[in-house]
């Protein structure tokens, strides 16, 4: 039986129907792919996955949450057999699948696309390179550089532990079903040396703190986490969307060295 798959709004299925730009796509992730691992998020109907079986000495598995997918990649793609994951990318367990560091390619769903970055840091460790799919408006914001308007925690911590690189934009009717708006596709390639210099969690919550009040100054936005006005404390006199990666990473720094202080003194 051959089976078709039907796009799921529910899911933020788009399928990328342009061979052209699915092989690209594949290139871009094969040239700078250091891993023999390679895991592809939400195949659909397998634009990009022909292309990469079709690359030698590699270990490539899928993973897939739509049954109807999966039944399609089951019935097109037998050499993927034993190598399909029916399940969730967000509850993608690296250990069981995988001995080793790997890889991540995909047409992401738009709707967990951002939450899929947040898999992906927290497995940093883990997953050195990364190529997906993202609508425009979230690509541009997680690529956005300090003091654009759409840059944000995404853009902070992604580019504290990723180089991000914009690869190609893809236009709408590219897709089934056209998405209401453009897409682009982005690569992380995990830096050499990210370990940050101040405690990883803290950076995180000071990120997050910072941005959900971004109209405030970091004096007013991190005030229930650090109430001084030490000149020892860089930036609190500037709002979130100014901060580069490294000047978060600085201040998460100084803060922790206060706090230390005022602790040494009780």
């Amino acid at each position: 039986m051959k089976y078709t798959v039907k796009p799921k709004k529910y899911l933020g299925q788009h399928f990328l129907n342009d061979e052209s730009i699915a092989e690209t796509i594949v290139e871009t992730f094969i040239n700078h792919n250091p891993c023999r691992n390679i895991l592809e998020v939400g195949p659909g109907m397998g634009v990009l996955t022909k292309y990469l079986l079709a690359k030698e000495d590699y270990n490539f598995k899928v993973i897939e949450i739509d049954a109807e997918a999966i039944n399609y990649i089951n019935d097109h793609f037998p050499a993927l057999k034993g190598k399909i994951i029916y399940g969730d990318i967000l509850k993608f367990n690296p250990a069981e699948h995988f001995d080793d560091k790997f890889s991540i390619i995909g047409n992401f769903p738009y709707n967990i696309s951002s939450q899929i970055l947040f898999m992906i840091l927290e497995n940093k460790e883990r997953i050195p390179f990364t190529v997906g799919m993202f609508q425009k408006e979230v690509g541009d914001r997680i690529a956005a550089p300090p003091g654009s308007k759409t840059y944000g925690i995404l853009s902070v911590l992604m580019q504290a532990y990723y180089d991000v690189r914009m690869e190609m934009i893809v236009e709408k009717e590219s897709f089934n079903p056209p998405p209401q708006v453009r897409s682009v596709v982005l690569s992380f390639t995990r830096k050499v040396d990210s370990k940050l210099k101040c405690d990883e969690l803290f950076f995180f919550k000071i990120v997050k703190i910072a941005f959900n009040q971004r109209r405030k100054t970091l004096r007013n936005a991190i005030k229930s986490i650090i109430n001084t006005t030490s000149d020892a404390i860089p930036y609190l006199d500037l709002r979130a969307e100014r901060l580069s990666w490294q000047m978060f990473e600085e201040l998460t720094s100084a803060i922790e060295l206060h706090n230390r202080t005022l602790e040494s003194k009780t």
